[in-house]
This record gives structure tokens, sequence and C-alpha cells, in this order.
């Protein structure tokens, strides 16, 4: 049975009584279209710009180009900021803008090639943020509360960067020679795929203006990049999303300004957050238990970006763009971890992964039920430099570059096919309760099924719940019944891949080994064999009755698999017992 140990009387009945039966069923009608899978999660993003470049950085994005079926959007911070080109946890600097003995602007674009050049050719795309204030243009009465120590250098680096620039003209001459720059860099055919977006988060203190000098900024910083660039796309605000907080209020500002200015607006962007751990960060023995359990609530997510597509329905003109909720994160700060507050743990577990794949699910449930849709989810998550093994931290790689369980959450996420199939299951969490209550959601089954066009049939299968200190070792029985299937023959050739506490899990092999912090090269092998997507069972061939077909998968809590299935022809890919 399930673990219910951290939970008093009230509370474990409670979530005894959601728990999903010993069995569900899921019904997959192969000839029910219901339309193309946007693949809204091939983005990601992080603080640390000058991380992209390093020679960790650059493996690691060419490891995810590796298996990424369409090319990422990678957006990182920072672009704009001035110093030395050396990123710390949730700091970077392009180091772009520069003003000689006249006040003359000058540019050094050295950073900026770097960072764009290990994106373009890792076989990514940049989306780039325009921000911050630069040094320079920081305005000479911004005033900010400083007190000099080891961990803060400066005003500028306290704070200053927040503020409205000084000079909105030499601000557009920014932006339209960064553009410009990046168009002879790489070329119009490049170029045109990319995205450029105003500043992030402008609500909150990564802003210290009003909402109409925000606006200024945007007109200002959008007829840059169309005057360098007229194809361009350029978008924003990069909102907050807390229903709570002033993020909706200023995204209906913003979409309003720009309907009655006519700006040119090609994409919307905003921001959702899982979870803020109260406290975030305790000060007790390392590896102590988390004063409260919690977890990352899909229910506050799918709230806050229910509403970022109401705030863009509302307005006809915009309805058909895309929606880019560039932060889409199960918890924040990214740069903390498990010795800051164990509730951190999840990050680096299967739990993460079975996770992202359900919050996938139910925005693709959430976009056909709106005006509006989302077109990326953005991850964000990359690797922290210096960090300790499985510290915890929202990134897909951990020390060594060891990858994490979330990352093969995005290798299952790529063999998913282009067309979306007809799913129904006895266990589910209906899109229609996204109103009811505060809690997490409860244990649920679900299902994403999806046909390549190709003679394959891929159907992604989870045992979830909002609460990663709930789990369940106890299997339970799934019968995935899949009829109509598109192949001639009496039989199908089925693969089963696995992400769970003992399939697609470094941090399991990585425990396994006694969690040593200076592995051995034998404990680091033992620990990178199991880091790749693996299968659970050998590769199998079951008869096909009229097209249809019964398959039984156990499912332990928590747990994803892909079921694939193709004509009886051994596929071409056949792999080993992981893939990189």
């Amino acid at each position: 049975m399930a673990d219910y140990q951290h939970l008093n009387s009230a509370e474990a009945a409670v979530k005894q009584a959601e728990q999903v039966e010993r069995q569900a069923t899921v019904h997959v009608d192969c000839g029910d279209w219901c339309g193309s899978v946007e693949r809204i999660w091939t983005s990601l993003g992080y603080d640390e710009l000058n991380w992209t470049y390093t020679p960790t950085g650059k493996r690691a994005l060419k490891t995810i180009g590796a298996f990424a079926e369409h090319p990422y959007y990678v957006r990182p911070h920072y672009i704009f900021m001035s110093g030395i080109g050396w990123s710390l946890p949730h700091w970077g600097a392009g180091n772009v803008y520069h003003e000689d003995a006249t006040g003359t602007p000058f540019y050094d674009f050295a950073i900026a090639d770097q960072v764009y050049d290990a994106i373009v050719n890792a076989g990514h795309r940049p989306l780039v943020e325009l921000a911050f204030t630069p040094r320079t243009l920081v305005p000479s009465e911004a005033q900010f509360p400083f007190e000099p120590s080891p961990t803060q250098w400066s005003t500028y680096e306290a704070g200053l960067w927040s503020f409205p620039p000084a000079d909105y003209a030499k601000w557009g001459d920014l932006v339209h020679a960064l553009v410009q720059h990046c168009v002879e860099r790489y070329g119009l055919d490049e170029v045109q795929h990319w995205l450029w977006e105003l500043w992030n988060e402008p609500d909150i203190f990564y802003w210290r203006g009003t909402a109409e000098q925000y606006y200024a900024l945007y007109d200002v910083t959008a007829g840059a990049v169309k005057s360098a660039f007229a194809d361009a796309k350029v978008g924003g605000p990069a909102t907050t999303g807390d229903l709570a907080r002033n993020g909706p209020t200023f995204l209906r500002g913003f979409l309003r300004h720009c309907a009655e200015a006519r700006t040119p607006l090609d994409f919307v962007s905003f921001h959702t957050k899982g979870a803020y751990f109260t406290p975030w960060r305790v000060y007790g023995p390392l590896g102590g238990p988390a004063p409260t359990p919690q977890s990352p609530s899909m229910l506050k997510m799918l709230r806050e970006v229910r509403e970022g597509l109401r705030a863009v329905g509302e307005h006809q003109e915009f309805r058909d763009l895309p929606c880019i909720v560039d932060e889409c994160d199960a918890s924040v700060p990214a740069h903390w971890g498990i010795y800051d507050n164990a509730n951190f743990a999840y990050r680096n577990t299967e739990y993460y992964a079975v996770f992202q794949c359900k919050l996938m699910k139910k925005l693709l449930d959430l976009n056909n039920v709106s005006e509006a849709h989302v077109a990326q989810a953005t991850t964000w998550s990359f690797y922290f430099e210096g960090e300790r093994f499985f510290e915890g931290t929202r990134s897909l790689f951990t020390a060594g570059a060891i990858e994490k369980p979330v990352l093969n959450a995005y290798r299952l996420l790529a063999r998913l096919g282009d067309t979306r199939l007809r799913v129904e299951s006895s266990a589910a969490w209906p899109l229609e309760r996204l109103d009811d209550g505060d809690a997490g959601m409860p244990e649920e089954v679900d299902a994403l099924a999806t046909f390549s066009g190709r003679d394959s049939v891929a159907i992604l299968v989870w045992r979830h719940a909002d609460d990663q200190h709930l789990t369940d070792q106890t299997e339970i029985d799934v019968a995935l019944r899949i009829e109509r299937l598109p192949f001639e023959g009496n039989s199908v050739h089925i693969r089963h891949w696995r992400i769970d506490g003992q399939h697609s899990n470094s941090y399991s092999a990585w425990q396994a080994a006694g969690a040593p912090q200076d592995p051995s090269p034998g404990q680091l092998h033992a620990i990178r064999e199991r880091q790749g997507l693996e299968l659970y069972e050998p590769d199998r061939v079951e008869p096909l009755r009229d097209g249809s077909l019964v398959l039984h998968v156990r499912l332990p809590l928590p747990s994803v698999a892909l079921i694939e299935l193709h004509a009886a022809v051994r596929p071409p890919e056949q792999g080993g017992s992981a893939i990189a």
C-alpha cells in the first residue's frame, strides 16, 4: 500500500479514499484521430547565460539535440547585463553595451556570439530575452539599498540593473544592433526562426519602473527589432502567473496597450510556478527532513496557465498568437536544493519525470478548451557548475554531467507521434475538476496516445499523484485496450520503455552505490549505465484480433511507461537496454 506515514490521520484517510483501485483500464481508439500533437515541451531556459558555452554546457545542449524531434528554443537571462562574463547561480552577463568617454555607445558581441553559437551548433534556436539594463544606462537617480559584502559586489548587481534604462533611444539602438549582428552572423534563414522577447517578469522586482514605462520600452524594442529584420518575431511580457499577485493584471494591461497602440506582437509570454515551499530555506543539519512535507501543485500551474490563456483570448486579434509559458516550473527557485529544503528532493527522482509527462498532456488538454493556446511550456532547467551530486537543483544534469531522470521524460515525449488518438481512462483526473479545492491533484492513471503516420502507435501511460512523499511499490494492473490498430497482418511488435524507481534512473543507481560525492570510475560507469532511457522488458510480438489488442502494464507509484506498437517487423532502431 502507499506510504501515508507523513500525514495525520484525517489527511491519510482522504488520500486513501482518493487512491485509485488496484486496477485501471485505458482505452485507446486508433481510428479516432484528435488533431495534431504540438511539441510544446521542446523548450528550456536558465539564468546562467555564461554556462551556455562552457564545455559542459555545450555537451549538455548537444545531448538534448541528439534526441530532440524538433529544435528546442533556449532562453537564457542576462544578455544585456554588464559584467565579466562569469556566471554564478542565478547570475550572468552578456556585457554587450558600453560607452566611450564622450558617451557614444559601442558594442561588444564576444559573449553573445559564444552563447548563440553554442545554441545553434547544437541544433536549437534562441529565444533572446532582451534584458536587463546595462550599467552605463542605469538612471543616475536610481537608488537601491546596499551593504557591501562578499556576496554582493555593488549596487548594480544588487538591483540597479532592474531599473528602466535612462535613455530609451540608446536602448533601441542596442536592440537593433544585436538583431542586425545576429542576422549578419547566422543568416536570415536561421534568424527567421528566433524569438525576441522584452525583459523578464516586469510585474515583480525584475522591473523597478511603472507598467506604463514598460509599455513604452516595449514599443521602442519592437520597433528596433522590426527595423533590423522585418520578419523577426517579437513579444512579451513574460509576466509571473501567480493569481494572488500582479502578473495577470500586468499581462492584461500589456495586451490592452498593444491592441490600442497597434504595437507589433508576434507571441505572448507568461509564467507559472507549481510551488513556493515554506520556508524556502532551512538552516539546519545537512540532510535533515523537510519542516513540512510539501509538493508541487499541478492544479496551481494549470489554473495560472488558464488565466494567461483567458487574458489572451479576450483580444480577438491576439487569440491565434502562440502563447509561450517560458518558465513552466514545478517549484522555485531553480538554484536551491535538498540542503536548503528537503522538499526539493523530487527534482532528483522519477517523480519529476512523471510529473512533466503528465503536465504536458494536461496542457494539451487545456489547449483543446481554450480560445488561445500554449505553443511552448519551457522547463527552467539546465545544469549548475560546481554542485554536489544530486544537489536537488532544478536541472537536467547533475555533477559529472550525469543525466537526471527528468531528462528521460523528454526522451519519452520525443518518441510520440504527430497525431493524437482518443483515450479514455477509468482512473484519470478530468480537466473539468480544475476548480475543485486547493489540494494537489489526487492519484490518477492517465495516458496520451499518438500515431506517427508511419505505421507506429505510441502510448504514454502513467501513475502519479501531486504528492512526492506518497509512494506505492505495490503495482497496479493497467489494462490497455487498443482497437482499430492501423496495421496489416495478424500480429504487432511491442516495445516498452519505462521510468520508475528501478528504470531509467541515475539517481537510484547513485543511491545503490552508496550516494558517493566522489564516485570511483567504476561507480560513475554504473551510474551512467542507468542514466538513459531503458527498456522495461524485451521486445515481443503479440497477436491481433480484428485489429485489437489488450496489454497489461503494471505500474508502481510514481511511474510512466511508453508502449510502442509497430507492424510485426522489428523496427530499424532496436537499441540496447538504454538509449542516450
